[in-house]
């Protein structure tokens, strides 16, 4: 077979028509999947974590995020429209003053940033944002 420029654009276009019949994993159930795994499938509470993010972020390259847990022993940071979900994971000491931590993060689209914060206790508390972003951070 003589692969010349007409067949590989008709092979590609034919590899793009059908991934996009078949679909392509959305970014979301990516992040539901990291959660279920880090949690074990547990049952999250609502509550007793406070996340900061703004509502608007003109660029997506530094969104500033901040979070606050009292009783955490880690706290893991996602973005569910970026193509890796996973954005930070912090861990606190038993003698640790303060369960708190604060960081920018980039964000490819508007999107939920979602903070789940593991407890002394072994129990999990999650809380999440909506940031609306005006210019992309991760090629967009």
């Amino acid at each position: 077979m003589e692969l010349t420029r007409r067949k590989i654009l008709a092979i590609g276009t034919g590899t793009f028509a059908f991934a996009g019949v078949m679909g392509l994993p959305a970014f979301a159930s990516l992040t539901d999947d990291a959660i279920a795994e880090m949690t074990g499938g547990a049952e999250m509470g609502e509550g007793a974590i406070t996340l900061t993010a703004p509502e608007i972020a003109e660029n997506g390259n530094t969104v500033p995020i901040s979070v606050d847990a009292p009783g955490a022993v880690a706290i893991t940071l996602f973005a569910d429209g970026n193509p890796v979900p996973a954005v930070a994971t912090f861990k606190f000491g038993p003698l640790s003053a303060s369960r708190s931590a604060s960081t920018r993060i980039r964000l490819a689209k508007t999107q939920n940033v979602v903070a789940v914060a593991q407890m002394e206790d072994g129990s999990f508390q999650h809380a999440s944002a909506n940031v609306k972003v005006t210019i992309g951070g991760c090629g967009g």
